[in-house]
């Protein structure tokens, strides 16, 4: 029985594989088979029918199957990878599925194998659509770059720093011969040097368009770390931090998500694929958006926040209704929807109607609105939504015989809907309960 020695690969809710600092997707190919050429029994696996993803550091490989489980997907890094052997092309090699090999040496310290194995021979068969001979040049030229090493110096020396920074806490000097500030004043100061050093990076990146482009790539790593500190701290001092503070916390970290993705995915890198994983990666982004929103956000500003996160590599109208199509084939929870009137929102799948129209009800079952009616503005401050999405709400429940529109030169006023109450065999009986005897209580009031 082939046991499988290769590290595991995180998945999203969408499918999409979670990606270590600095690693970037570079290409895909599906219907890709992983096969070992030596004896069964190996700690290599066959892996078949799969979506293969060449990365910075990594080949990830996803099964092709309706659902994908961490455990499913495996990787090999590049740094255990010791040889690509060149890739031939013959006769009989026109008539068959593009093949690619390479040499993959045990390395238990990066959980491929264990001590004491051999290094084997893996065979790429790409019996999907592919540019092979691109992915060849581009699988040469990632494995040169050893990226992963740049990354391996990056860590080590932020653990060095940190590791100076511990030895240093103790006395009241710090490493320099300085007094070193304690309790909240040096807390105070410590925050001030680190928005000094990050306001000095964000001003040298905005000198010129040049500088712009070669920082930002540092710039959405310097936000993500900052997000993922504030989002452990928001953790660890949760009865300490007052709602001001929490709420200052909560904006910073939603301004940080937005300055930009990573990894994108491009025409360039996903080829045929491109729709199918753009559309995942929409679906991982527009959760924080979508919970803000209250489970519910025009399509519109998706568009917006999508391409300012994506920099550079923005996306056509086209692309992005074509992505959100691709949901229903995927096991996602948020759906494209599309209202009466044309307008397109996405929303989760949990998202119900029948509780917005209930608090609809309750919004215009007030004696003011049971006399004047409410606006879309008005609904947009009870439901927490845009008003031109508070309005598709309203039009919805008057289709549902919920609500009344009445049209004037002041816009649209909605009231509830009476007609349901009134008695058609006696037009002037006042009933003394329901919707109706609500409404007659009302009007004297305000009369």
């Amino acid at each position: 029985m082939t046991g499988n020695s290769l590290p595991p690969v995180k998945l999203t809710d969408s499918g999409r594989p979670v990606l270590l600092p600095n690693e970037i997707e570079c290409f895909f190919l599906s219907g890709v088979d992983l096969l070992c050429e030596d004896e069964p029994n190996t700690w290599f696996p066959h892996l078949k029918s799969g979506l293969l993803i060449l990365t910075t550091h990594r080949l990830l490989w996803i099964p092709e199957a309706a659902v994908a489980t961490s455990t499913s997907a495996s990787s090999v890094p590049l740094s255990s990878i010791s040889h690509i052997f060149p890739h031939k092309k013959s006769l009989k090699s026109v008539f068959a599925s593009p093949r690619v090999r390479f040499q993959v040496s045990p390395s238990p310290e990066r959980g491929v194998a264990t001590a004491g194995s051999r290094s084997v021979v893996v065979t790429v068969v790409v019996r999907g659509k592919g540019d092979c001979d691109a992915f060849v040049a581009k699988f040469w030229e990632n494995w040169r770059a050893r990226a992963w090493e740049e990354s391996e110096k990056a860590t080590s020396s932020s653990s060095n720093v940190a590791a100076v920074a511990g030895s240093s806490s103790s006395g009241i000097y710090s490493s320099d011969g300085t007094v070193r500030m304690v309790g909240v004043s040096g807390i105070l100061r410590k925050e001030q040097e680190m928005w000094e050093s990050t306001d000095k990076s964000l001003q040298d990146a905005f000198q010129d368009l040049n500088a712009l482009m070669s920082k930002a790539k540092e710039m959405v790593m310097l936000a993500e770390k900052m997000r993922q500190k504030l989002l452990s701290g928001s953790n660890s001092q949760t009865n300490t931090t007052n709602d001001e503070e929490m709420g200052s916390k909560e904006e910073m970290q939603e301004l940080l998500l937005s300055v930009g993705i990573i990894s994108p995915v491009t025409k360039e890198s996903a080829g045929a694929l491109y729709h199918q994983q753009l559309s995942r990666q929409l679906a991982d982004f527009v959760k924080v958006p979508l919970d803000r929103a209250g489970g519910i956000i025009n399509l519109i500003d998706i568009y917006c926040l999508f391409n300012r996160a994506r920099g550079t590599e923005l996306i056509s109208p086209d692309d992005l209704l074509q992505a959100c199509s691709l949901w229903e084939k995927f096991d996602v929870p948020i759906v494209l929807r599309k209202f009466d009137s044309g307008v397109m929102v996405i929303q989760n799948k949990s998202h119900s109607d029948e509780e917005v129209f209930t608090k609809i009800k309750v919004l215009v079952m007030k004696p003011d609105a049971l006399r004047s009616g409410i606006s879309p503005s008005d609904a947009a401050m009870t439901l927490g939504v845009a008003p031109a999405m508070a309005k598709e709400h309203l039009l919805s429940a008057e289709s549902k015989g919920i609500l009344c529109r009445d049209v004037s030169p002041d816009g649209f006023r909605f009231y509830i809907n009476l007609f349901s109450e009134i008695d058609r065999d006696d037009m002037h009986l006042v009933k003394d309960h329901g919707i109706y005897a609500s409404w007659v209580r009302a009007i004297p009031v305000h009369g």
